[in-house]
């Protein structure tokens, strides 16, 4: 008798992204046996029991027109001790309210009966319609902070980090943006299998685990929805000269509003700090000439709005988790491979 296989179920629903859905399937199913058939080292074996559930029993076809065939359906109770929740194709303005209570019921009852839930980037938007995540720490894509703070106040939205557990226990796992199911895949292999066999999946599958999160892929200034057309202008109006000294003292002449209520109003409106939103705009900029451009660190700064080289690196640091010299690393490939095949 071999050993014992932990029995795993990948949800799917139309709007869910077939790269996440059937890589997830692909790496779980090939643990504990390809690296094994490729070295001869070991005995292969199957230590993930991996089958994808749906609501619905017919087959049908996901994002991007990707057929899929339900092994089951939540309505058949399908026996498993791990759900996995993947990507979902969702508009950060989008509501899910009503569009699946069903599965949501499903959810909340699997967890109660001590199923443990993870969930790979909008997934988690799934686990916080069903409440699950009320008054716990998850993360998802960064793209989803405004939809997490309109949507769901009561779910401790956390967009820096990749892997987050809403419990100690880790029964309630969530992970970052898009290509974070490789971090939750190799997590699970970790956590059930072996870190051993993690190490060896990541090699064979030549996945890397993004231990700086998801800060440095984060675009700091994103349109946020709201009806306040003087803070609409604000916004506007930074976006021309946030590069210029005493920016706010600036706009709050401009506004014509006093600064107590237009720093209120702004924060309201779009959940982010006058001062805040002033510095997303700077290091943005900052981003762009360390990805394009070949100035030096004083350079970029002074380009950003800071004079002080040393705020301006502290600043960097907190809002990307990387100083400017590391961003400029991760990034300055990619732009040097394109140049290079165009």
């Amino acid at each position: 008798m071999g050993p014992k296989q932990t029995k795993v179920l990948i949800l799917a629903l139309p709007e869910t992204a077939g790269s996440a859905l059937y890589g997830m399937v692909d790496v779980l199913m090939a643990t504990g046996n390809i690296w094994q058939t490729l070295v001869g080292d070991a005995i292969p074996c199957q230590p993930f029991d991996v089958r994808i559930i749906s609501v619905q029993p017919a087959p049908f076809h996901c994002g991007h027109g990707i057929p899929v065939e339900p092994a089951c359906t939540i309505d058949d109770e399908p026996c498993g001790e791990l759900l996995i929740l993947p990507e979902i194709w969702l508009g950060p303005a989008e509501d899910l309210s009503g569009r699946y209570e069903a599965l949501m019921e499903w959810i909340k009852h699997g967890y109660r009966s001590g199923m443990t839930i993870y969930s790979a980037c909008s997934g988690s938007v799934l686990l916080a319609e069903s409440g699950l995540l009320d008054h716990c720490e998850a993360t998802s894509h960064w793209g989803y902070q405004e939809l997490f703070r309109t949507r769901y106040p009561k779910v401790h939205f956390r967009p820096e980090s990749n892997l987050v557990y809403a419990h100690p226990g880790g029964r309630l796992v969530t992970a970052g943006g898009t290509t974070s199911w490789h971090d939750l895949a190799l997590h699970i292999i970790a956590r059930y299998v072996g870190i051993g066999e993690a190490l060896r999946i990541a090699k064979v599958y030549l996945l890397k685990w993004h231990g700086e999160g998801q800060l440095p892929f984060t675009g700091l200034v994103r349109r946020t929805h709201h009806a306040d057309s003087a803070v609409r202008k604000c916004e506007e109006w930074l976006k021309e000269h946030f590069r210029e000294p005493g920016a706010i003292t600036r706009l709050v002449e401009a506004s014509s509003l006093p600064e107590r209520t237009l720093k209120r109003r702004f924060k309201e409106a779009t959940g982010t700090s006058l001062i805040g939103y002033l510095q997303n705009l700077r290091i943005e900029e900052a981003k762009r000439a360390l990805e394009h451009g070949n100035l030096s660190v004083e350079e970029v700064s002074l380009a950003a709005g800071y004079e002080d080289v040393s705020f301006f690196r502290r600043l960097f640091k907190r809002l990307t988790g990387l100083t400017p010299g590391e961003y400029r690393r991760l990034f300055r490939p990619l732009l040097e491979e394109s140049a290079l095949t165009s």
